[in-house]
């Protein structure tokens, strides 16, 4: 009565062998009948084949019901429940970005497209090293972003990687812009391969506010920690020293000598000169209160900690090269003026990080706040590898920028990269402020988030009891998560979990995907075999044709230098033939 009850050790393959054999025996044992043998003995071979056959079908039969069919032995990863339909109609409008995929649904594999129909929305792209953000999706975003007509400003860590391929681009694809764009680099490894450009032109800082944020900026790109820090003594009192002396030289002769080296230079001069010089200055009192009391309360120690406190990371900037760059005016930082487009690609180097990061940040502090204006061009701003940077008003950009069309699009491997480079706080506004979101392989906290996000679908679970005399089977429904996160700790490169934002009218239907972004690698290789080097801006050549690069970047280091001495002679000149000022080289004397 028991022989319906399921076991484990009954497999579909010993089912077919003896229904094979059962059949072959039963049905194909005529050919006996035929042997030159005895009757007596063909009959008897026919009958022990013929009931051979008989029992090897019966046995056979039985075991098909005692066969336990399961799909959780078929399915151990549970890939089949969570599988789901993705998009697969494509939606594209002037601003879109869309990439071809493959997913698997249902056992088989289909075609599909991410429609990001609202870059301005923000887009975040997650990965850890190797999982293919930026050949799948960045470097997609950089191309269709130059396609679609927008001005860029590219952050390229790991230059000229991205700087190449915008390049190369752009000059294939100048039929997107109404106004031809030009192209800029800003790159403090190679003057020849650089253009200048001056991040502290007098004309961008129209209140002392723009100099207390250039300094804000330059400070926590030099001191990562003091993100954690606002508001501390020493970290403020650098950055209110570095914010007058900015101010100083912008009010000083119409902002002739407001440029970034200029600063640095003279906030390493005499320290008593220099106070002497900014207390002249009635709008510079406030800053300087701090400081002014601990010189003249005789409170040395405290005073030489402020100072030293923005001297110190500040010294590490000084470099004839960067000088170069930071003190020319080849171009300005409107990116997005419709009637000048540009599209500008600013080259880091891991191996400089700490060093370029603080200049470069103060380039991001600029464009950031001349872009996000209404009446300018549609434009993106592109950062791969975001925590090696500090963007100053990063979370305020994605925030507001949609209605002004600035789409945003930020790489890095991973969320706790950037809780320790911009704060928690920060951090977690930048991650939940974004429309549309990519992650390949990531794992522990972030992963979980993600799957969070994602949120759940409801999921087929079976279950089986096995015992002696019966077998029981259940089925039943619960909520679980869509995307969980181990999955999304184990994706192969190429894969990539997200889901996009959409608009009224252009609606999209599924807005999570869990597929291959398709890249097809051989037209990349054709792209990449006919590509062109960056141009040279500078060829810092003689009549001769030597290279004078060296010589030139230091006539220009050793100018600055004299300029700002030139400075403090002047403005001490001023002071002591000035009657109402100069009790203060008295003071000062004594």
């Amino acid at each position: 009565m028991n022989s319906g009850v399921k076991k484990k050790s009954v497999t579909r393959r010993s089912i077919l062998w003896l229904l094979a054999v059962g059949g072959g025996l039963f049905f194909g044992n005529g050919p006996l009948l035929d042997l030159r043998l005895s009757a007596a003995l063909r009959t008897l071979l026919y009958g022990l084949t013929l009931l051979a056959g008989y029992l090897c079908l019966m046995a056979g039969s039985l075991r098909i019901s005692r066969l336990m069919k399961s799909r959780l032995l078929e399915d151990p990863f549970n890939e089949e429940n969570e599988s789901f339909m993705q998009e697969m109609r494509l939606k594209t409008n002037e601003h879109s970005v869309n990439l071809p995929t493959r997913f698997r649904y249902k056992g088989k594999l289909h075609t599909g497209w991410i429609n990001v129909v609202n870059p301005f929305r923000a887009t975040i792209v997650l990965g850890t090293p190797g999982s293919g953000k930026s050949y799948a999706v960045i470097n997609n975003y950089i191309k269709q972003s130059i396609e679609h007509g927008s001005a860029i400003y590219l952050y390229d860590f790991k230059f000229p990687d991205l700087s190449l391929i915008a390049y190369n681009h752009l000059r294939t694809h100048l039929d997107g812009y109404t106004v031809r764009p030009k192209f800029y680099v800003i790159n403090f490894d190679d003057p020849h391969h650089s253009h200048r450009c001056n991040p502290l032109a007098p004309e961008l800082l129209t209140d002392i506010a723009d100099a207390y944020e250039a300094s804000y900026t330059v400070m926590l790109n030099l001191n990562r920690s003091w993100t954690e820090k606002q508001g501390d003594f020493f970290p403020e009192s650098a950055i209110t020293l570095f914010a007058a002396i900015i101010w100083y030289l912008k009010i000083y002769k119409g902002g002739r000598y407001c440029t970034f080296p200029h600063v640095i230079e003279l906030l390493n001069q005499r320290y008593e000169d220099v106070f002497t010089i900014l207390s002249t200055y009635p709008e510079l009192e406030n800053y300087l209160s701090s400081f002014m009391d601990a010189w003249k309360g005789g409170a040395a120690e405290q005073l030489q900690g402020q100072i030293a406190s923005a001297k110190i990371p500040l010294s590490r900037l000084i470099s004839p090269a960067l000088y170069w760059v930071m003190s020319g005016n080849d171009f300005t930082l409107d990116l997005n003026n419709p009637q000048a487009p540009k599209v500008l690609c600013m080259g880091n180097n891991p191996d400089r990080q700490s060093i370029y990061g603080a200049a470069l940040g103060l380039y991001n502090s600029r464009i950031i706040r001349l872009i996000n204006q209404k009446g300018k061009l549609k434009s993106a701003v592109i950062i791969d590898e975001l925590p090696t940077i500090y963007f100053r008003g990063l979370d305020n950009l994605i925030a507001t920028a949609r209605s002004n069309k600035v789409a945003v699009c930020l790489g890095f491997q991973d969320f706790s990269q950037l809780k320790r480079d911009y704060g928690e706080r920060q951090a977690t506004v930048i991650m939940n402020t974004v429309g549309n979101i990519f992650s390949g392989q990531v794992v522990g906290d972030t992963a979980r988030m993600l799957s969070e996000r994602f949120g759940r679908i409801v999921q087929q679970r079976e279950s089986m009891n096995i015992n002696r005399n019966e077998t029981s089977m259940s089925v039943n429904t619960q909520l679980d998560s869509l995307i969980p996160a181990a999955k999304i700790s184990n994706l192969s490169q190429g894969m990539f979990v997200g889901a996009v934002a959409d608009n009224f009218g252009e609606e999209v239907r599924q807005k999570v995907f869990h597929a291959q972004i398709v890249v097809d690698s051989e037209q990349v290789k054709r792209e990449e075999k006919a590509y062109k080097p960056l141009p040279e801006i500078y060829s810092f050549r003689d009549e001769e044709g030597r290279d004078t690069m060296q010589q030139e970047v230091q006539d220009n280091y050793r100018r600055i230098k004299k300029e700002v001495e030139q400075i403090i002679q002047d403005e001490l000149k001023r002071i002591e033939q000035t009657p109402e000022l100069a009790h203060l080289l008295k003071s000062e004397e004594k």
